[in-house]
């Protein structure tokens, strides 16, 4: 039986079978191992994760645990009440035009930041101006409708991620500064932190930021200096606000005070670095790297929850969901029905209810012609979130209609 235990239950003899947070926070090599002395516990208690996943049948157990089905119960009575909780009222505009301003402004932001980025490997200074236009358009599109660009954002490849995880933070943080119904030039500013909030990663070696695997100690030390270094450019960077700034300086920090550089916790954090943090952690669960393959957006939300009894504001985590969405577009669901189909807009009444595009009979193995649904106005519903890997479908190929 897999079981949740506190980390203060794990002892040795007890076989691991997750480690119950965000891949970027741990140097292990294998998720699942068996505890087998006390050097090993000592690096998983090290890890700061609160609550970690056992599996009994390979190793030692702790008989009052919950398990994994009654943890995730209680996530789903959880997504339950967010689903129906009213996001912010958006502009009245045709998705099908915001979709196609989505597209231009992605492929837009990419050359930026990615131009940006090799300016400052070359000891080159930001120029905010050259970015604000940029951030001004994401947060109009955002304001328009605010789920246009969120399905781009999953689409990147291995040799950009660097600077496309930047885009992608910067436009899921706008939606969630959104939903939070911050003044429009907070938001601004809290946008042009997200873009730049990983700048430094410019002063770490590209071997480390490209290595095809788990990293040592010593370059996961390097790796972890980029925050410090993103603090430093964006101090020496005329224009940059303290809102701005505190995004890239506390995107590491976790609520309990495990993170880094400086182990903050709680409100000793920004709400800025605070809202960084669980946006960071989502984009980089649900992206695929060279060593490490993304997990579908709603299991990426599902750990968001379990991991916000600790590392995050629940409150926080609470309201990200609301704004990008139970399902969020651009992800893949089963129905009811017996289809596989793409989200295409959030339903802002029942978060459980989007409106999708049917792609693919499950039962028939195939593709059928694509037909709209309101899952709001039908008796058809969604059963659980897919994997577009699995299923061989490309999420490319449906960006364009979803």
């Amino acid at each position: 039986m897999i079981k949740l235990i506190r980390i203060d239950q794990l002892a040795r003899g007890m076989f691991i079978h997750d480690l119950n947070c965000d891949w970027i926070d741990h140097d292990f090599v294998l998720s699942r191992f068996l505890v087998k002395d006390a050097a090993t516990l000592a690096r998983v208690r090290a890890t700061g994760v609160r609550e970690i996943y056992i599996d009994t049948a390979r190793g030692g157990d702790v008989a009052d645990a919950p398990s994994a089905e009654e943890a995730a119960r209680e996530v789903d009575a959880t997504l339950d009440r967010i689903a129906t909780t009213r996001p912010a009222e958006e502009l009245a505009i045709s998705p099908e035009a915001e979709r196609y301003r989505a597209r231009r402004l992605h492929g837009e932001a990419r050359r930026i930041v990615r131009d940006m980025m090799g300016d400052i490997r070359l000891g080159k200074q930001i120029e905010v101006e050259q970015i604000e236009p940029l951030v001004e358009n994401i947060v109009a599109s955002v304001f328009r409708k605010s789920d246009a660009l969120l399905p781009l954002l999953h689409l990147k490849d291995h040799d950009d991620y660097t600077f496309m995880h930047s885009v992608s933070v910067c436009a899921l943080m706008t939606c969630f500064a959104r939903t939070l119904e911050l003044p429009r030039e907070v938001i601004r500013e809290i946008s042009i932190g997200a873009l730049l909030h990983d700048v430094g990663k410019a002063k770490v070696p590209e071997n480390i930021l490209n290595k095809p695997g788990k990293l040592t100690d010593a370059e996961f030390d390097a790796m972890k200096s980029h925050v410090v270094q993103s603090k430093i450019i964006l101090q020496d960077t005329p224009g940059i606000s303290e809102i701005a700034l505190e995004v890239a300086a506390q995107h590491h920090e976790r609520f309990d005070g495990s993170g880094y550089p400086n182990r903050l916790a709680g409100d000793g954090i920004s709400l800025y670095g605070q809202m960084a943090a669980i946006v960071d952690v989502y984009d980089a669960i649900t992206s695929n790297r060279v060593y490490h393959k993304g997990m579908p957006p709603t299991l990426a939300l599902r750990k968001l929850l379990e991991w916000s009894k600790f590392h995050f504001a629940p409150k926080l985590v609470h309201a990200f969901i609301r704004s990008i969405g139970i399902y969020p577009t651009g992800s893949l669901v089963s129905l009811q029905s017996g289809a596989l189909a793409v989200v295409q807009e959030q339903n802002p009444d029942n978060l459980l209810k989007p409106r999708v595009l049917v792609i693919f009979d499950l039962k028939q193995r195939c593709y059928t012609t694509p037909r709209e649904l309101n899952l709001a106005d039908s008796c058809d519903a969604v059963v659980e979130h897919e994997d577009f890997a699995q299923w061989q479908i490309d999420p490319a190929r449906w960006v364009a209609v979803a």
